[in-house]
């Protein structure tokens, strides 16, 4: 499944530092290896009071935040998520909530990133996990049908998620000339599925340019899809390969049918300048993790700035907020924030991409907590999600090409 060593670029971003000699076990990408920022946090309140002659004091402490994290164990493997085509590198994550066609309630659907010769962009496969760890391959998107074009071709990343009606959507990000970010505006689309795995349609415009992450909030008519764009805007290049730029955060309105595919009503662009850097072992550091609040704000975690941004009123805002306007939290234990979930706590939980440990940052932008989910895990933790039941994490495991579930 690829190389068993590689040797990374050496790059400086603006909160990383990326070192040469790190080592790529097969099926995953390279580790991204920097020094871990560390953060102390103490809190403390006392009172004291006295009655009569005898004079006591009596000392007490607020409540501390109930931590979704501390409650969590050791990680487990449900299964192994490499296919017979050997695809490789286990990106997007998503339950499935109720069955219909090949969808079995309670199933994880799984996007891989690489082919069987781990080049990065080049993953044509979406496996289905079950709880018991059976698996199958649920789609097999080597070549789209006549009339549906994806901008590059197909790499499917971690924008991955579940419409009702059970339509599947996943992001492609497809790379030219063994791994090389795409020469295009656009690149790549979003493909929308039916529950039998046949892709039903495609989803190109100027403003979906390598759709890194997504999420979504639906109702039976309609859906919000949040998309988080890994390139476009000011783009600089070398021999014609994109380098450096400022991307985007938008909304897809879409409406919903019983009898035919989502359609899009409307685009709106809801973020912008958030920059990517390209990444000879990550191919791209831009902003990747996606959560929508209960009050309707957007949360985006940025891998290149180590930052969380939010974007309130996200549902139906007409207009863009900027990536530095709408920081939330930054530095801290991020370190190349990758993969975003929301706890049922109403916290944020974000993995790092350059060790194998999970952040927990409060929506008023406290950290509250910090779990290694990987020991020695840097570069294995991309897709994360909760269980069904809110009673732990399901994480897509690149170091082990499997799926990986945390429970309390």
């Amino acid at each position: 499944m690829g190389p068993a060593r590689t040797e990374m670029y050496a790059e400086a971003g603006k909160a990383l530092a990326f070192r040469k000699g790190s080592t790529v076990r097969p099926g995953h990408h390279a580790k991204i290896l920097t020094a871990m920022i560390g953060l102390g946090l103490a809190a403390a309140a006392c009172s004291s009071t006295s009655t009569s002659t005898t004079s006591s004091s009596t000392r007490s402490s607020p409540a501390p935040a109930t931590s979704f994290l501390s409650q969590l164990g050791a990680s487990a493997q449900v299964a192994s998520t490499v296919p017979a085509n050997g695809d490789v590198n286990p990106y997007g994550v998503a339950l499935v909530t109720s069955s219909g066609g090949r969808l079995t309630a309670g199933d994880i659907l799984v996007s891989n990133f690489n082919d069987k010769a781990n080049v990065q962009g080049t993953g044509t496969t979406l496996v289905e996990v079950s709880p018991a760890g059976k698996t199958s391959v649920f789609a097999n998107i080597s070549a789209l049908p006549t009339g549906q074009a994806c901008p590059g071709g197909i790499g499917l990343t971690t924008a991955l998620g579940i419409l009702p009606g059970e339509w599947v959507v996943v992001g492609s990000l497809p790379t030219d000339h063994g791994g090389l970010l795409p020469g295009l505006d656009p690149a790549g689309c979003l493909i929308i599925l039916n529950d039998r795995g046949v892709v039903a349609e495609t989803i190109t415009n100027k403003d979906i340019v390598g759709p890194w992450d997504l999420t979504v909030k639906s109702d039976a008519t309609s859906a919000e899809l949040f998309v988080s764009n890994a390139l476009g805007g000011n783009t600089t290049t070398h021999d014609g390969v994109p380098v450096t730029g400022n991307c985007t955060v938008v909304r897809l309105d879409l409406t919903l049918s019983a009898t035919s595919p989502p359609a899009v009503a409307s685009t709106t662009v809801i973020g912008t300048n958030f920059p990517w850097r390209a990444n000879k072992a990550a191919l791209v550091l831009a902003p990747t993790g996606l959560a929508v609040g209960s009050n309707g704000t957007l949360y985006v975690d940025d891998t290149l700035t180590n930052s969380v941004s939010a974007i309130p009123q996200a549902l139906t805002r007409s207009s863009a907020i900027t990536a530095v306007a709408g920081t939330l939290y930054a530095g801290g234990a991020l370190d190349a924030p990758l993969g975003m979930t929301l706890a049922p706590n109403g916290d944020l939980i974000v993995v790092n991409g350059n060790n194998g440990n999970a952040v927990e940052v409060t929506p008023a932008g406290k950290q509250l907590a910090t779990k290694t989910l990987i020991k020695n895990g840097a570069g294995d933790l991309f897709g994360i999600i909760t269980t069904q039941a809110g009673n732990g994490l399901i994480i897509g495991n690149d170091g082990t090409n499997a799926l990986d579930v945390v429970r309390n």
